[in-house]
């Protein structure tokens, strides 16, 4: 994923990186659910073709992989790599030296430390829900099967929504669409924590899907847009290291505070709560830290 994000500047330009970015995520959403499809129905209708669960799942990997391997032969084919650090001596050493130089001077500018800090925040919510969506309603006691049919909408729904934020950032700030978006998600997390329906989760799928895209999309080309183009491959790699340690630390908050609170119910406009929506609700206020850091990078950019 660090060598996949750090092409964006290479294969565009910047006045077209934000489209580029969005429509990269929108067709990797729509071209997924063809696999998607076909393992979700092996796994769910698999015993009427006399395949059982164990193997239905052993063919599900191996569809996923057969897919990966046939999608990527055009990049590997046509991609050229144009941008990049001469690196001299010993290449691990040689790479720890630069990488130890990068995060030194990723302190000193402050403007992509601070959009950083601010990623690792509002993408924490943003991978928290999208990990933990099948297991909050299975929690909540919903149906399995409408469960992973509303993850398959989430996907469907992302594909022209994609689309739109990179049309859309053609005549607004990126800057503005990425709080619109996280403040979207903010608003989305609310609506989780009183969720207590099917149709109500599919709404939710649909919603995420509306924003899912669009965050992911327009938070990569911002950041390809304030760093040096022969220093992607570190920075994207910073950023991909606060993607992953941030699903790690969503993750971990909800399962601690369920766990605290567990047996616990809130009355709320008439509303039973359990536990596992008081958990969830954790992710409003990680979503407000990341907005406020993020407006702080976005305006120290436009000096």
């Amino acid at each position: 994923m660090v060598f996949y994000d750090a092409m964006l500047p290479e294969v565009t330009t910047e006045a077209r990186m934000d489209t580029v970015s969005s429509m990269g995520y929108a067709y990797g959403y729509i071209g997924s659910v063809i696999p998607f499809v076909l393992c979700l129905v092996l796994v769910l209708f698999g015993g009427n073709f006399g395949i059982g669960a164990g193997p239905a799942m052993i063919l599900s990997f191996l569809i996923t992989a057969v897919w990966w391997f046939v999608c990527t032969q055009p990049l590997l084919r046509r991609y050229r790599q144009t941008a990049f650090v001469e690196r001299h001596g010993n290449p691990v050493t040689s790479t720890f030296r630069q990488l130890g130089k990068t995060f030194r001077e990723v302190r000193q500018q402050k403007h992509i430390f601070l959009y950083l800090l601010a990623f690792f925040f509002f993408i924490d919510g943003v991978y928290t829900i999208i990990d933990m969506a099948t297991a909050y309603g299975t929690a909540l006691g919903l149906d399995t099967t409408g469960l992973l049919l509303a993850l398959l909408l989430t996907q469907i729904v992302a594909f022209p929504c994609s689309i739109a934020f990179g049309r859309l950032s053609a005549k607004y700030d990126t800057g503005l669409l990425i709080k619109v978006c996280i403040l979207a998600y903010t608003g989305i997390t609310l609506f989780a924590v009183f969720l207590v329906s099917q149709w109500q989760f599919w709404l939710l799928a649909t919603l995420v899907g509306m924003f899912q895209g669009g965050i992911q999309a327009l938070s990569r080309s911002y950041l390809g847009k304030i760093i040096p183009p022969e220093r992607s491959g570190e920075y994207f790699g910073l950023m991909d290291i606060c993607g992953k340690g941030a699903s790690f630390l969503g993750t971990t908050l909800i399962a601690v505070i369920s766990q605290l609170t567990a047996g616990w119910t809130l009355h709320v406009f008439g509303l039973e709560l359990q536990n596992e929506s008081l958990a969830v609700g954790v992710l409003v206020i990680i979503f407000a830290i990341g907005f406020v850091l993020f407006c702080k990078a976005d305006r120290l950019n436009r000096k």
